[in-house]
């Protein structure tokens, strides 16, 4: 299962000197499969410790923070040699064990040749962070090019990775697509998706469910475990409400988060602030501003933190928890369900770097998604689920804040190369906007 962030992690290793890897992102996005299995491979050994599996090894950390006396107790722990020349340390599930995360300041100061990586799904909610002293990155669900990846299709590979604008390309490319919408991008889902594409389909779509139905019920366990100081309960509401709440819209664009009505006696932001705080740390909620009026660069300083849209982190759970079967998903009549294609449009955009995200309101005109290019222009969005292109919206953009480009994009072939202005692309496109404004 190829990865794309493995060649961040590639250069990284090639440097001189360089600081502890640390990767943040969702449980069973795949953390350890990266370290373990793909980026241990380019090392003459690799030595894991995973503190959630066995907690014992916290006592490497007990004493002295110093490099080489961690990895001494490390060997005597685990009754390996290590080599800090040639092989890689991983120390998984970090955030269990406080000290771990605050030795790779040593580590970073004191032997910064050394190859050391930490991954963690709950480094979000740390007390304390070596800021400055990590290089830090996101491993997200598969984004749809990973996705294609592990379907081992080379042509549509490549047809994808060259734009390729044809009727057989779009044909291909897009039944894919509908099939990432109901697996996701978790690597468990994906693998079996792919594994098992000799068996019946009923057989096939029912291991996806239950694996879809798994991961929810560990997420909604960790809430208990690990919300701290905020109501897990509350955590829960939110995380249950966020699909409900998208799925109210059919063929418009998604509305802000909505706090009536999703637990009992709250209705304010300031009430659940803590909770969407925590979904977003823990990377399992993404965030999307509403900016009103003229849309000017930064964006930033035009959000409301209490007017926020809300987007689970997978497409494929998100169908899942609203128990949207495969066969619905690939009907024709699905491409209304605008809501689908809006969470995947955020999912990679959020893995391309871009988080939080921006839209634009304006009476009843709706953008779906404001981006802002290096000079500072900002480019609106338009997303159409389906083959209808129509956009009183856009347009409605276009009229008041006169933006030098615009995109749309929309389940068409998308228009022609020559087009430079008002570009129409297809949906799956998406991670290329960054070469196109």
């Amino acid at each position: 299962m190829k990865r794309v962030l493995l060649e961040k992690l590639i250069a990284w290793k090639e440097q001189k000197a360089r600081k502890p890897l640390l990767i943040d992102g969702a449980r069973q996005t795949g953390k350890t499969f990266l370290l373990q299995e793909l980026f241990g491979q380019t090392f003459q050994n690799r030595l894991r410790l995973d503190f959630l599996e066995n907690p014992t090894l916290k006592e490497a950390f007990d004493g002295s923070l110093s490099p080489d006396d961690i990895l001494m107790n490390i060997e005597l722990l685990t009754g390996q040699t290590f080599n800090p020349k040639t092989d890689l340390l991983i120390l998984d599930e970090i955030g269990e064990c406080e000290r771990a995360v605050t030795s790779l300041k040593y580590f970073a100061e004191q032997t910064p040749t050394y190859y050391v990586a930490a991954s963690g799904s709950n480094i979000g909610l740390l007390n304390s962070f070596p800021v400055g002293k990590v290089e830090q990155h996101y491993l997200r669900p598969l984004t749809f090019l990973e996705f294609l990846h592990a379907s081992q299709e080379q042509a549509l590979i490549k047809a994808f990775e060259n734009q390729v604008n044809t009727a057989a390309a779009h044909s291909k490319l897009f039944d894919k697509l509908t099939d990432y919408y109901f697996t996701g991008g978790m690597p468990e889902a994906v693998a079996s998706w792919f594994d098992n594409k000799d068996i019946s389909i009923l057989e096939r779509v029912g291991k996806i469910t239950q694996i879809h139905a798994n991961l929810v019920e560990g997420y909604r366990r960790d809430f208990g475990k690990y919300a701290g100081k905020v109501d897990a309960q509350l955590i829960e509401s939110v995380f249950n409400s966020i699909p409900s709440q998208l799925s109210a819209l059919m063929d418009e664009s998604v509305k802000r988060f909505k706090f009536k009505n999703v637990f009992e006696r709250k209705s304010r932001y300031a009430d659940f602030e803590s909770a969407i705080h925590w979904l977003s740390r823990c990377r399992l909620a993404l965030a999307n501003y509403p900016i009103e009026g003229q849309a000017k660069s930064p964006l930033a300083a035009y959000k409301k933190d209490n007017l926020v849209k809300l987007f689970l982190f997978d497409v494929g759970l998100l169908n899942h928890m609203l128990s949207t079967n495969y066969k619905e998903i690939k009907q024709q009549g699905y491409e209304y369900k605008g809501y689908i294609a809006e969470n995947f449009v955020q999912q990679e955009l959020t893995a391309i770097g871009i988080d939080p995200s921006y839209s634009w309101n304006d009476a009843r005109a709706e953008i779906e998604f404001l981006l802002t290019n290096e000079e500072g222009n900002v480019i609106p969005v338009e997303v159409k689920s389906g083959k209808r292109t129509r956009a009183k919206s856009l347009q409605s953009y276009i009229t008041k804040c006169a933006p030098e480009k615009t995109f749309k994009l929309t389940g068409t072939q998308g228009s022609s190369e020559l087009e430079q202005t008002h570009i129409v692309m297809p949906l799956y496109y998406v991670q290329f906007l960054p070469e196109k404004w």
